[in-house]
């Protein structure tokens, strides 16, 4: 936040003024129960919220813990409806089956909930979710299948709690967990409740791939041949491509032509990293292809390009898609813009670029140094909302010194010209402060409009 500042004196900028509400202790519940006689349903079961057919129906819930790791606003009230319809939309569930139980902020921002999810009351007699459906949705959260928001953003999936009455819903023969770890949880559950432990879940997310390794028809269809009209981007790597999948899915394809600098090492790499890191400020990494001796990684699309593009007077106003009819191409017709960036939209990709570090930094287990900020690699979509891209280069920081907090990594100094950090160049040892000192040097350029180095000159000493 920028309370303070005298920059806060424009009206444009009072979002980023005020102090950020860390406290939300009011309970978002929805449901109206004022009709229903009080403490009628026999524990584990209470009452779900009312539905077309049935307005006091006691069924056993499933209780889930579940946190934004980086929403797009600071009051959730106004947003509760959106929420409610955009899980229930994504798990072909009824409004009526999902309440809030509780909201509230925590460090960060995030924002940490418990959720509770309700059988369809279709009558009196179904007051559990059968097994599919338990599988279905526990499934569904922990495996990171809800569809991007840009409001909402990436979450974590703190818990997924069960009562007495599902016990006979989950089979241990045929499930995934081990005959001894679904002992444990039914111990658990005999108490009153059992929660999946984070150990649980990262067996299940072991079992399910988050990114897809597509083939290369796929992608080949998607960029019509890779046709030159399809081509957005392009550096030393090779060539970025906009591609549109079979299920319409607009995405960005990064091509590594052959001898490129980026290696086999960093295409590992970029995988690894963005296929385990989920946040709003960070670049989604939808799959990769590696068939064919090529190196292909497929990504979101960011219709605003890149910070750097907005800071030259490069700007891409906007992208018009003709289609030709007799061979089925499209062309692409750009309009380039002239018009700087205003100071306050500046501020909010600063606030997001840095959000994306700092995730990086300090909720990534373990860490990531990202090895390569600059303003080329903050790219911008539709909303403006600014994504941190390209982990080639980057490293993870040594589990042996992550408690004493100084991680150091002793590394080959890579990086750009101009935003390497000079202690890192050196002393060839990375630290988080290097990635922090990269980003100052994007923010003088967001400030200034200069590139790093220009005629020979450094924006820091000259700035």
């Amino acid at each position: 936040r920028l309370e303070g500042n005298p920059t806060c004196s424009k009206s444009s900028l009072i979002e980023f003024c005020g102090p950020h509400q860390q406290v939300f202790n009011t309970n978002v519940n929805i449901t109206n129960l004022t009709s229903c006689p009080p403490q009628a349903c026999p524990p584990p079961y209470e009452y779900a919220p009312p539905s077309p057919l049935i307005s006091c129906f006691c069924a056993a819930p499933i209780v889930i813990g579940y946190r934004l790791k980086s929403p797009g606003f600071s009051d959730f009230r106004p947003y509760v409806f959106s929420f409610l319809k955009y899980i229930c939309s994504s798990m072909n569930l009824h409004l009526y089956q999902l309440e809030i139980a509780s909201a509230s902020w925590q460090e960060g921002p995030r924002l940490r909930m418990n959720l509770k999810i309700f059988p369809d009351s279709v009558d009196d007699t179904v007051r559990l979710l059968n097994k599919s459906d338990v599988l279905r949705i526990l499934g569904m959260f922990s495996s990171w299948k809800f569809p991007g928001n840009p409001v909402f953003g990436p979450y974590d999936l703190l818990s997924f709690t069960l009562t007495e009455p599902y016990l006979d819903e989950l089979p241990p023969s045929s499930s995934s967990l081990s005959k001894a770890a679904f002992a444990g949880i039914i111990l658990g559950s005999i108490a009153g409740a059992f929660t999946v432990t984070a150990a649980v879940f990262i067996f299940i997310l072991m079992k399910i791939s988050t990114v897809k390794n597509f083939r290369f028809s796929e992608i080949s269809n998607a960029t019509k041949s890779f046709d030159s009209s399809s081509v957005v981007g392009e550096g030393g790597y090779g060539k970025v491509y906009r591609g549109v999948l079979s299920d319409g899915t607009i995405v960005a394809i990064k091509r590594a032509k052959k001898g490129s600098l980026q290696g086999e090492n960093e295409f590992l790499t970029e995988i690894d990293l963005l296929s385990r890191c989920h946040h709003r400020n960070l670049v989604s990494l939808f799959g990769y292809c590696d068939e064919e001796d090529e190196q292909m990684l497929i990504y979101e699309f960011m219709s605003n390009g890149t910070l750097r593009d907005h800071l030259s007077g490069n700007r891409l106003l906007n992208f018009f898609y003709d289609l030709k009819h007799a061979d089925d191409n499209f062309v692409v017709v750009a309009e380039r813009c002239k018009m700087p960036l205003p100071f306050a939209m500046r501020i909010k990709i600063a606030l997001g670029a840095a959000r994306g570090i700092l995730y990086l930094h300090t909720e990534a287990n373990p860490p990531i140094f990202h090895r390569d900020i600059k303003s080329t690699n903050i790219l911008l979509d539709s909303n403006f909302t600014a994504k941190v891209a390209d982990f080639g280069l980057s490293r993870l920081a040594p589990f042996s010194e992550l408690e004493e907090g100084n991680a150091v990594v002793s590394t080959v100094v890579k990086g750009t010209p101009g935003y390497v950090d000079p202690e890192y160049f050196l002393t060839s040892k990375l630290t988080d402060r290097s990635d922090v000192y990269s980003l100052g040097v994007v923010f003088l350029e967001m400030l200034t409009g200069m590139h790093p180095i220009f005629h020979g000159k450094n924006i820091v000493r000259e700035v």
